[in-house]
């Protein structure tokens, strides 16, 4: 078992601890999971009451406890936001993210994001995705914790992922499903930022470049690009060389997915290039989303402004009001990590 030391008391803790047992303190860095039950925050539009039931009526007057459409959390190093969307009666997403502090203050050693998307067509998808976002976030700073290279931490992450929706089947049928892309941005130092994605399914990671401050291209600063790539037919179609991007997304089978997570996704989903790392050294952010934003633009040069023109919370908001306008017909998450080398 790996081990470390509490940078309170210095105690020996293992890797995988979230609090020390001989201070309590927190270990592994900040973290936020979307959506969260915030019911025990929520007051009654019926009768100003505060207290629900398990099934979220109201003790008092009876009346249902309102959900809300959207969810958002900034922890400075990564911001994240969830929108249920327009057509969809309820938000199948689910993110999470983690800043790993480092040795300067306001300067993180690492930050870790995943993002997923219940696959509809299946049973209780929104657990699904719950429990690998989960699952993701925790296994990855656990193997950051241990001095695990960021490459090995994805992986183990999405191993993780895996095996927490598999457990979530109740019986040999039932098979709550989602898609996966996480990330984690390494401080190297003077050698610039690492960014290392891993992904199953039709879940994004773009690396945007700002072009207002840097526009020369060299291998240290690269320019904005998809680092992940889908499990999808389209991309079937495009690997094959039958269809270039464009018409293959035109296709009525082009979100068809060839992997995910789930009870009969397999105990190993992901490809053998599932894990794509990449290093710069000039300013930019690290986008993960679900298909809820990307369908309504996919082209990494074109997203770049949007999310390099603002502040990340301000930038998420604005991407998600881009995809409501273009018509929110999917539940839509957007994790932003800024990058400054």
């Amino acid at each position: 078992m790996t081990t470390t030391v509490c940078p309170d008391c210095a105690a020996d803790v293992a890797a995988a601890d979230k609090y020390c047992e001989a201070c309590g303190r927190a270990l592994g860095g900040r973290r936020v999971i979307l959506p969260h039950n915030d019911i025990a925050a929520t007051v009654c539009v019926g009768c100003g009451g505060v207290r629900y039931n398990s099934d979220r009526y109201c003790v008092q007057c009876g009346e249902r406890c309102a959900v809300r459409d959207r969810f958002e959390a900034d922890l400075g190093a990564v911001c994240v936001l969830t929108d249920r969307g327009i057509v969809h009666a309820r938000n199948e997403d689910a993110v999470a993210a983690a800043v790993l502090d480092g040795d300067l203050p306001g300067r993180p050693a690492a930050v870790v994001i995943v993002v997923c998307d219940g696959v509809s067509t299946s049973e209780d998808p929104q657990v699904a995705s719950s429990a690998a976002a989960r699952a993701g976030v925790e296994a990855t700073l656990a193997a950051l914790v241990g001095e695990q290279s960021a490459d090995t931490a994805v992986m183990s992450g999405l191993e993780a992922a895996a095996q927490a929706v598999r457990a979530t089947a109740a019986h040999e049928r039932h098979s709550p499903s989602c898609t996966y892309v996480s990330a984690v941005v390494r401080d190297c130092g003077a050698a610039g930022v690492e960014i290392a994605v891993a992904n199953v399914g039709d879940s994004r990671a773009y690396w945007l470049r700002a072009e207002a401050a840097t526009t020369a291209h060299d291998e240290d600063n690269p320019p904005s690009q998809r680092l992940s790539v889908d499990d999808s037919w389209a991309q079937a179609l495009v690997d094959a060389g039958a269809m270039d991007e464009e018409s293959a997304m035109n296709d009525p089978r082009a979100h068809t997915l060839l992997r995910w997570l789930g009870a009969d996704g397999g105990s190993r989903p992901w490809s053998d290039s599932c894990v794509r790392t990449l290093r710069t050294t000039g300013p930019g952010v690290l986008l993960l989303c679900t298909d809820g934003l990307w369908t309504y633009q996919s082209d990494a040069t074109s997203l770049a402004p949007m999310a390099t023109g603002a502040a990340p919370p301000s930038a998420a908001r604005e991407l998600a009001e881009f995809a409501l306008r273009s018509g929110g017909s999917d539940n839509i998450t957007v994790a932003l990590a800024p990058v400054h080398p």
